[in-house]
C-alpha cells in the first residue's frame, strides 16, 4: 500500500510517499515540497499546487491519501489561506479517485513518538529514525508530509486488527 502525506500551505506544501515494505521497515518512496512563489496572485498560486499534486499522483499512483487538518491560528487571514490551500490539494486527491484520512497535528504527533505534545525536532527525529536516513528530511514540511502518511498508515493497521478481531 502507497499513502501519501501532506502538510498543506500555500508557500510550501510538503509530500511523502510512504510504503511498508517486505521486510517490515517503513520506506520513504519519495519526499519534498511543492512551492508557490510570493508576489504571485492567490488564485495561480492555488492553480499551482493543483497541478503539482496532480503531477505527483500520476507519477507515483498511491492507494490512499492522509491530509493534516487546520488547526486554529491566531492570523486568520493566513488561515484561511492555508484552508483554500488544503481545499485544492483535496480536489485534486478527489478528482483521482484517492480515499483522504484526515488528523489534527496531536494525532499525528501521537501515531509517531506516542506524544500528542511532542516538539517538531522529536517528530523529525522520529521520522528519521523509522525511515532510516541518514539525516532529517528537509525542509521541515517535508518531514512533516511523511509523519502525516505514517499517521494514516497507524490508524489504517489499528482498524484493520480491531475490525478482524470482531
Amino acid at each position: 500500500m502507497l499513502i501519501v502525506g501532506i502538510d498543506p500551505g500555500i508557500a510550501t506544501t510538503g509530500y511523502g510517499f510512504i510504503r511498508p515494505s517486505s521486510s517490515g521497515r517503513l520506506e520513504a518512496v519519495a519526499f519534498g515540497v511543492l512551492r508557490t512563489a510570493a508576489g504571485t496572485a492567490l488564485p495561480e498560486r492555488l492553480a499551482s499546487l493543483h497541478q503539482g499534486m496532480t503531477d505527483l499522483l500520476a507519477l507515483h499512483r498511491p492507494d490512499a491519501a492522509a491530509v493534516e487538518r487546520l488547526y486554529f491560528q491566531r492570523n486568520v487571514t493566513t488561515a484561511m489561506v492555508v484552508g483554500e490551500a488544503r481545499g485544492v490539494l483535496l480536489l485534486a486527491l478527489a478528482q483521482n479517485g484517492i480515499p483522504v484520512g484526515e488528523y489534527t497535528p496531536g494525532e499525528i504527533k501521537q501515531a509517531v513518538t506516542a506524544y500528542g505534545s511532542a516538539k517538531k525536532q522529536q517528530m523529525q527525529e522520529m521520522i528519521r529514525l523509522l525511515f532510516g536516513l541518514s539525516e532529517v528530511p528537509r525542509p521541515d514540511d517535508a518531514a512533516d508530509a511523511l509523519a502525516v502518511a505514517v499517521c494514516h498508515l497507524q490508524r489504517a493497521g489499528l482498524e484493520q486488527r480491531a475490525g478482524g478481531s470482531g
